[in-house]
């Protein structure tokens, strides 16, 4: 009755059902993995953000497949007052309700069925489930830790075949938080011309590197085809809006190409809706205040995760340069799936393992930085209680 491609494992995993174990027993759960930043105590112009979704324009219906003039424009007003891009042409900016609906529309441009991309392990595992709807197969191709994160152009070379049609980068990945330096982009750019293939950039924590330096964005490689998806959900920290786009960037005939055929697809669906493109200059607005307040909560995290790492030697911190969160390597005394479960029902402290997220190996577990500074503080000092033994 039901697709192959929707033929997945459902059953709860261990540390799920541990979770639910230890909260129905009334302990309070210190969460060290929290994602959802309208729940970590930031504070935000809640009138302001309401107000704009109010507009008496959105009570017009003006289908407009790529997006409404006026919420492009804001969307590339960020890019020139944050990354430098000026001049961003609108025709090549598409709105769409999510970084993953962006995604959904960029594999089903480039890919048949059965066509392969390259994406980076460890990484966020939600493309697993992107690439089954989509009938994609995923390529995973190695980033390598030596005092820092780097990507593996020679698995890149290795694992390249006639089916594939792009490359995907995280940048900053999530988890590492590693981001693509000048020199890989050069790389990356010349394996892509070599081959033929697509670049796909997925910067949605892009704003948030840990120096508070401003970062490349992809939207401004104009060397290969490339397409640049980021939105709100972060930037703003807002994933509740629904704001998201796909910038195209490249050689002008492939741009062109790839536009007209993304604005049918967008026309498809037209699964924007009109109050929230109209509010988007004003949501948008709030990343001033947000990317400071979430800056500020992820660097003093990290000066804590550090102060109580040095007082011990058999855990360590791996390098970060930006996003949410960090990796802590601890000893192989078990698998990491086992590790966080004994963590949660002894010391009621949640954390993900490395597998979640394709670490090669165990001995990884991955927190976030977003989380409360008193809770994360109390969270790292029971995990070493544990993991540091």
């Amino acid at each position: 009755m039901f697709s192959d491609r929707t033929n997945w494992k459902l059953t709860r995993n261990r540390l799920t059902e541990a979770l639910e174990e230890v909260r129905s027993s009334g302990a309070r759960v210190l969460d060290l993995t929290i994602s959802n930043p309208t729940r970590a105590g930031l504070r935000y112009d809640e009138p302001l953000i309401l107000q704009s979704l109010a507009s008496p324009h959105a009570m017009d219906y003006d289908p407009q497949p790529k997006g409404l003039p006026s919420a492009r424009a804001a969307v590339a007003a960020y890019y020139q007052t944050a990354h430098g891009i000026h001049h961003l042409d609108l025709d090549a900016l598409i709105l769409t309700t999510s970084t993953s609906e962006g995604y959904s529309f960029v594999f089903r441009l480039l890919c048949n069925p059965g066509d392969e991309l390259l994406v980076p392990k460890p990484s966020y595992p939600l493309f697993e489930f992107l690439a089954d709807l989509q009938d994609v197969k995923l390529v995973p191709y190695p980033l390598l830790y030596d005092h820092g994160w780097q990507m593996d152009f020679p698995s890149l070379q290795k694992v390249v075949t006639g089916r594939t049609r792009g490359v995907v980068v995280v940048h900053p990945n999530n988890p590492t938080g590693s981001f693509v330096h000048r020199p890989e982009r050069e790389s990356l750019n010349g394996f892509c011309q070599e081959h033929g293939l697509a670049l796909i950039a997925d910067e949605v924590f892009l704003d948030y590197a840990h120096d508070r330096a401003p970062q490349q964005s992809f939207a401004a490689n104009h060397d290969v085809l490339t397409f640049t998806l980021s939105g709100v959900s972060k930037i703003a920290a807002l994933p509740q809006m629904k704001v998201a786009w796909i910038a195209t960037s490249g050689p002008a005939p492939e741009v062109e190409a790839a536009q007209a055929r993304l604005e049918v697809i967008a026309d498809t669906y037209l699964s924007m809706n009109a109050p929230i493109q109209w509010a988007t200059p004003a949501l948008l607005h709030q990343r001033h205040s947000i990317r400071q307040q979430l800056l500020d909560r992820v660097l003093g995290n990290l000066a804590e995760f550090d102060r109580q790492l040095a007082a011990q030697t058999t855990c360590e911190r791996l390098s970060v340069e930006g996003g949410w969160y960090a990796v802590l390597r601890v000893p192989v005394t078990q698998t990491d799936e086992e590790l966080a479960v004994d963590l949660l029902r002894r010391k009621s402290v949640l954390v993900h393992p490395g597998h979640f997220y394709d670490f090669p190996s165990d001995g990884y577990l991955v927190l976030s930085l977003i989380t409360p500074r008193d809770d994360f503080a109390e969270g790292i000092k029971r995990l070493l209680e544990v993991a540091g033994v």
